[in-house]
């Protein structure tokens, strides 16, 4: 079974690993418990918007970075193609002059 919350955990893990930090710092950077923090990454527990948000900061990603893996992990099993473009026949009668938005 897919289970979402154990690709989270996957993403997180393996970030946090690539950027050489240690579950504690990121727990506590995080204001998560780390006994938490590691049910999560392991795909145990469910993590609320609240604390991904918090593990995103302590870890320096942008959280659409992190759903954005996730999301690619889970087409991937799926076997769907995810385009990295909205499809041309989608913008029929959108003004092709919109600019998108800048943060």
């Amino acid at each position: 079974m897919l289970l979402v919350r154990r690709e989270i955990g996957d993403v997180l893990r393996e970030l946090r690993q690539g950027k050489g930090h240690t579950l504690r710092q990121v727990a506590g950077r995080a204001s998560v418990a780390l006994g938490y923090l590691s049910e999560i990454e392991r795909g145990q527990k469910e993590a609320s918007s609240e604390i991904l948000y918090a593990v995103a900061e302590a870890l320096d990603v942008p959280i659409s970075q992190i759903m954005r893996e996730v999301s690619d992990r889970l087409a991937a099993v799926e076997q769907i193609q995810i385009p990295d473009t909205v499809p041309a026949e989608f913008m029929v009668g959108f003004d092709a002059d919109i600019q998108p938005l800048r943060r």
